[in-house]
């Protein structure tokens, strides 16, 4: 399987509809990968909290058109990170009136939605995207051939219950776009290789470039395999980071060294 991470930069000065052309044309680069990877809330920043509810979008907004049309351009399953999704209110009104969420968006290589996921975790404690966005309720993973993704965003990483939760329902590859500060850029790469360890899996961990309302972020979009080993790495500069490797290894390296079988924490209570 070959992933590409499309590590943009963000720069305050940019437009979101340029920033969406610019990335729509990376994106129909990668023909010949199986997955290509954005990151978190690229359209804004996702440090940019004044410009969420300015360039909030609906599900099926302009983002959405974009990336539909570059993922079949380029014949690729597409995870387009995230964007900021203005939805409609409990009233039923039309989308615009209801709540934001930070919602990726997952397309197969035709052009179709195959999965879109709410960010769980809200970054921010009492102010931010904690305050300004909707908590997401559901996990979701995304069937491709010859594996099972499970979807994550950012500050999702560092809740290890979450993914086991994907890896009981199936996900043998995780996927975490993010907006990762430079200041913390330690604990995103020790997160991503403790994720992969401990759930046998795949991380793609696709970061941005740039800086986001003022605050510079940490780069370095990294893969790691399931035993822990890092297979590739960006820089801190805009880049892909493009990285080969073999699915079936998730299996061989539970069959291995069966660690997830003696799992108790988590399973029902047992009856006294």
């Amino acid at each position: 399987m070959r992933a590409s991470l499309i590590q943009i930069g963000v720069d305050d000065d940019e437009s979101v509809d340029s920033r969406r052309k610019r990335a729509a044309s990376l994106v129909s680069e990668q023909a010949g990968a199986d997955l290509v990877v954005l990151p978190e809330l690229w359209t804004t920043g996702a440090f940019a909290y004044e410009s969420f509810a300015a360039e909030a979008e609906p599900l099926e907004g302009p983002t959405y058109e974009a990336m539909a049309k570059a993922a079949s351009d380029a014949g690729v399953w597409l995870h387009a990170g995230s964007i900021p999704e203005r939805t409609a209110s409990d009233s039923g009104s039309a989308a615009g009136d209801g709540p934001l969420y930070n919602t990726s968006l997952v397309f197969s290589p035709d052009g179709q939605l195959a999965a879109a996921y709410r960010k769980i975790h809200r970054f921010g404690f009492d102010k931010g995207e904690a305050v300004l966005m909707g908590a997401g309720s559901n996990l979701v993973t995304v069937r491709m051939p010859g594996t099972t993704a499970g979807l994550a965003t950012c500050y999702d990483l560092r809740f290890p219950e979450l993914f086991r939760g994907l890896v009981d329902a199936g996900a043998e590859l995780l996927v975490i776009p993010a907006g990762w500060p430079e200041r913390r850029r330690s604990h995103w790469t020790l997160l991503a290789q403790a994720r992969a360890v401990e759930n046998q899996a795949y991380v793609l961990a696709c970061g941005t470039a740039g800086t986001h309302a003022g605050v510079p972020q940490a780069g370095h979009s990294i893969v790691v395999d399931p035993w822990g080993e890092v297979l590739g790495e960006a820089g801190t500069s805009e880049e892909v980071l493009t990285v080969e490797f073999d699915p079936g290894r998730v299996a061989t390296t539970r069959e291995q060294f069966p660690a997830l079988k003696d799992r108790v924490l988590g399973l029902d209570a047992p009856r006294r």
